[in-house]
């Protein structure tokens, strides 16, 4: 009979030397992450994007007094472009202060909107409270893919919708993203956003409890008077960008500065004296079970 396989001496110091990969802190990278959308101030950003919250309204063919909710809302695209077309409507976000910017915007058009701080990954509603739940560039940015999709799915009624726009990985905001992630690196271990942008991986995370997935990927035209002008807006009030730079030094924001330009102006299809930057994103509409 052969004698029992035993590890050398050396190799099991260096077994024990081998560090057991852990899962990453999701706790404490929605805290990052809550600190980052909170800096600068999205709404100047999120303002220029309205169109994309319209053109969602009508691809779930919303309905007037249908309940919605919109979930990490930001400063409110979604939840407009829903009251608009006099749905009932509740807009949540973690950041208290993009809501109050959503709300101005609401209080000025004379919209209804009810206004409530609220993670996407943790929803304080009933099971199948709404007939349909929106993101515009919102629930693609949190940690916990698969809770995040379990809770919009679980809010919304059996026949409802889900409406979500998110950047692709290949369009520009991927690119941008990818660029910066070279200067400050994401989170060890945490999906990234724009892979909400893919529909293969929508029909995974939800998939098995959609009676219908319809993907069409869109275009956003970023216009800005220059590359220069595009940095200096994003560099102020886009928190990722904003948060960026201020983790770098000079000389390191003098790099990443350059590259951007350079990135900027690859995609420029507007000409010399002017920036126009299209932007891919895809637009998904899942009928839940």
């Amino acid at each position: 009979m052969n004698a029992p396989f035993a590890l050398s001496p050396s190799v099991q110091s260096t077994a024990r030397a081998i560090p057991v990969p852990q899962s990453p802190d999701l706790d404490a990278i929605k805290q990052r992450q809550q600190a980052t959308w909170a800096s600068g101030d999205y709404a100047v950003i999120g303002t220029t994007l309205q169109i994309v919250g319209e053109s969602l309204a009508e691809a779930v063919n919303l309905r007037a007094g249908e309940r919605v909710l919109d979930v990490a809302a930001g400063n409110g695209n979604a939840s407009l472009a829903a009251a608009r077309r006099f749905a009932t409507v509740t807009a949540t976000d973690y950041v208290p202060h993009l809501l109050d910017k959503a709300a101005a915007r609401a209080q000025a058009d004379g919209l209804a909107v009810q206004f409530r701080v609220a993670d996407v990954e943790s929803l304080p509603f009933a099971d199948g409270s709404f007939d349909v739940a929106l993101s515009t560039f919102g629930a693609m940015f949190t940690p916990d893919h698969d809770k995040t999709a379990d809770e919009m799915l679980r809010v919304v009624r059996p026949g409802g919708r889900i409406g979500l726009a998110a950047w692709t990985p290949d369009g520009f905001i991927g690119h941008l993203f990818r660029l910066v992630g070279t200067y400050v690196p994401p989170p060890a271990g945490v999906r990234s956003p724009v892979r909400w942008g893919d529909e293969p991986y929508l029909v995974e995370l939800f998939g098995p409890r959609a009676a219908d997935i319809q993907c069409a990927h869109r275009t956003f035209n970023f216009r800005y008077r220059s590359a220069a002008h595009w940095i200096e807006v994003f560099r102020t009030y886009y928190g990722p960008t904003h948060k960026a730079f201020a983790a770098l030094d000079s000389e390191g924001q003098a790099r990443l500065h350059g590259d951007l330009v350079k990135l900027l102006e690859s995609r420029n299809v507007g000409g010399s004296n002017t920036l126009v930057v299209p932007s891919e994103y895809l637009e998904a509409v899942i009928t839940r079970c």
